[in-house]
């Protein structure tokens, strides 16, 4: 997909992000346009070390989140340094941080401070467990959010080993969420109001991806637990093993339930009472489960789906990032840049809701390499020639 316009063009972004959460925000603000700046410490980006894969000995992963951005090398401990991030940000639109809470403050870049001379910024503190409250210090990344805010609980087989969604849920929706916020305090700002201070947290973001799972649990005091691919509130509503693979199945509706049955050759399962609706297969599941996949085992997949599908039957293939990458759709869903050192690199595009003036024009860019625009931002910041900003540069 070809990126077009930009909706955030013309708005300078400073980006104290690392690794995952946050480079996700600002990304997606740099594809609608924006001037995202990323400042490192002269180690870099954490999220520049993890893999494999790494290509010619850049990180895939943090060259698929960081696009379109600048990066500035500037050692917050060293007073020139500083003063280039504090003019950076007195100028700036908006600035994300991924900070443990109080640490801005320590520098004199915290929201009091820098709105106190930019009162229009949108200033967003990212964090494990928000600015405020009894947890608000501690650390926190994606598998350690999944484990506290009951996420890993429910996710895997019922052998009550916790199990961790393995796609890092929780910093994406974090950085979901973060953008989200970050847009309503722009739309806010254009239509007269001043800046603002968002607090977005993993923790946060982590309940907000289980409300009805949370809801449940408060209406009926009932923990739950894992039950593998297996809906907990509806039924047939998992994966079935065929010949070759798996078959994700969602046959939960009356019809639905019925031709199912049809297909599959059982049709005493129509009419018997333990499974006359998805709640009472909810509560018989195991041994519905265990009928129906005696029957689904004797079919190939592409068969089974076939036959499923003729029958209005909501269903789909479990793939591998294989089968996914074969994908004619997804195809449209990708995009390639060309990295200076790593070469063509192919990642996942911008979202493609139609409305392509939301993203910025021309081709890709790819993730910098550490400090590679230092030289170019001090010079953004700088009087003069003669400013001792200049020195050392």
């Amino acid at each position: 997909m070809q990126v077009h316009g930009g909706s955030l063009a013309g708005q300078l972004v400073v980006d104290f992000t690392q690794i995952a959460a946050g480079p996700i925000c600002t990304m997606m603000l740099a594809d609608r346009g924006a001037d995202v700046v990323k400042i490192e410490s002269p180690q870099g980006d954490l999220g520049r070390s993890l893999g494999p894969p790494f290509i010619n000995g850049h990180g895939t992963i943090f060259m698929s989140l960081n696009r379109n951005k600048r990066s500035a090398v500037l050692d917050l401990k060293r007073s020139r340094d500083l003063e280039v991030a504090r003019r950076l940000v007195a100028r700036a639109d908006i600035l994300v941080e991924s900070f443990r809470p109080g640490v801005m403050a320590r520098f004199g870049l915290d929201y009091e401070a820098m709105s106190a001379i930019n009162p229009q910024l949108v200033y967003c503190s990212i964090s494990a467990y928000g600015q405020h409250g009894p947890h608000s210090a501690k650390p926190g990344v994606d598998g350690i959010v999944q484990a506290t805010s009951g996420l890993m609980s429910i996710t895997g087989s019922a052998d009550g080993v916790p199990a961790k969604v393995q796609s890092p849920i929780v910093d994406m929706t974090t950085g979901f969420l973060a953008l989200t916020a970050i847009l309503d305090a722009v739309m806010a700002r254009d239509s007269g109001a001043s800046g603002a201070f968002l607090d977005v947290s993993m923790y946060a973001a982590g309940i907000q991806l289980q409300q009805m799972g949370l809801a449940s649990y408060l209406a009926s005091g009932e923990v739950p637990g894992a039950c593998g691919s297996a809906a907990p509130y509806s039924a047939p509503n998992e994966a079935f093993p065929t010949r070759d693979g798996w078959v994700m199945i969602a046959a939960y509706q009356p019809r639905r339930w019925e031709r199912l049955c049809q297909i599959l050759d059982i049709p005493a399962m129509a009419t018997d009472s333990r499974f006359s609706s998805s709640d009472l297969r909810v509560t018989n599941r195991a041994a519905m489960v265990d009928a129906i996949s005696a029957r689904t085992r004797v079919w190939e997949t592409a068969a089974l789906l076939s036959a499923l599908e003729a029958g209005d039957i909501i269903c789909g293939q479990v793939n591998t990032y294989a089968d996914v990458a074969a994908s004619p759709a997804f195809g449209d869903m990708t995009a390639t840049f060309q990295h200076p050192e790593a070469g063509e690199v192919r990642v996942i595009a911008p979202l493609d809701t139609g409305w392509r003036e939301a993203y910025r024009a021309g081709p890709m860019r790819p993730a910098p390499l550490l400090g590679q625009h230092t030289r170019e931002i001090v010079d953004l910041v700088s009087g003069s020639d003669v400013d001792p900003l200049k020195e050392g540069a």
